[in-house]
């Protein structure tokens, strides 16, 4: 598993490097960049409702990953390297060994990811004792993403590759 988690970065660092082998559109490139982000951040970084990964002795298992763009800022870049932040959905998995999708521990939700630092900062949307989560999302989404957010996660095709890369990585 931390073969994969090394392969995907190298990956990464491999399509930053040589814009030619990027995605073509830029809201591919957004996706790409996101998942790769989450799915090497500790599951601390983008964990929230107090759910945890489980401590297993053998290793650290592969955190898998579907996200959702809702939007950009600054909304006029063409750029990957211009876009400064990204609202979106994701919703991960920890893949550990011979465990189901439906017991895996996941982490889910909107989140805010900060592009203008390295490695992209993640921020999620919580609610806090004084603060219910729509009004938290409001207050940390623009509008026209917050509206976005309250509606829709994951479309179905980037569910169907999430838990096709999901069962791999579990070895199921």
């Amino acid at each position: 598993m931390i073969l994969l988690a090394v392969s995907a970065g190298a990956f990464a660092l491999l399509n930053r490097a040589d814009p030619e082998s990027e995605p073509a559109d830029l809201q591919g490139q957004i996706m790409a960049r996101m998942r790769t982000t989450l799915e090497q951040a500790d599951p601390g970084q983008h964990n929230h409702a107090g759910h945890t990964a489980q401590q297993v002795t053998t290793g650290k298992p592969a955190v898998i990953c579907g996200v959702r763009v809702y939007g950009y800022e600054p909304a006029e870049v063409t750029a990957l390297a211009d876009v400064r932040t990204v609202y979106g959905f994701h919703l991960c998995g920890v893949a550990e060994q011979k465990r189901p999708w439906d017991v895996a521990v996941k982490l889910a939700g909107p989140v805010i990811m900060d592009m203008s630092t390295e490695p992209p900062g993640i921020q999620v949307v919580e609610a806090t004792a004084d603060v219910m989560f729509t009004d938290r999302l409001r207050e940390m989404f623009p509008e026209k993403y917050a509206e976005l957010a309250l509606k829709e996660a994951l479309t179905d095709s980037e569910m169907a590759d999430q838990r096709r890369r999901y069962d791999a990585a579990a070895g199921l």
